[in-house]
């Protein structure tokens, strides 16, 4: 083989290896999905958002009908904002729900769309109205201990002293 020939390889060899870190690199990124598919913004206000991220996934019925474009906090309402970025080819009514879901026990957050019954369709600027938190793993913890130290408490020393019999 001569020089010439090995040098093409060799420099083939390391492209397609760029080309494959830069794929990881999207995949890890949750950037996989380049969707140049017109959009239309709308907003949700939440109480908790646990640990929801830009360009997490927004699903109805599994199926990926957006991104979550930003995360804020409004001041008026002391609740986070975020700004969804749902794909034109997909309508919702405007009585449609969000929430905070996660994939699995451990998973990552994402935003799950039910669609309403109304007839008018969310557009450019709208707001849902309908919205659930995430469930904060911790909260739940704290609350299944609290309650079950209460009832060891209750049963312990909750109860009165039996009476003497005169």
């Amino acid at each position: 083989m001569t020089r010439e020939k090995t040098d093409f390889w060799v420099g083939l060899f390391i492209l397609l290896g760029l080309i494959a870190l830069v794929f990881l690199a999207l995949r890890a990124g949750n950037m996989s999905s380049f969707s140049f598919a017109p959009t239309y913004q709308v907003t949700a206000h939440f109480d908790n958002i646990g640990g929801l991220k830009v360009r997490a996934p927004i699903k109805s019925s599994g199926v990926v009908v957006g991104r979550v474009s930003t995360i804020g906090f409004d001041n008026q309402r002391y609740q986070a904002v975020v700004t969804l970025d749902l794909e034109q080819a997909y309508e919702f009514p405007t009585d449609s729900s969000a929430s905070i879901l996660t994939s699995g026990l451990l998973g990552e957050q994402y935003i799950g769309l039910t669609p309403g019954g109304e007839d008018k369709m969310l557009a450019q600027g709208g707001e849902i109205q309908f919205t659930q938190s995430a469930v904060v793993l911790e909260e739940l913890i704290s609350k299944f201990l609290y309650s079950s130290a209460e009832k060891e408490g209750g049963a312990q020393g909750g109860g009165t002293a039996p009476q003497a019999a005169h």
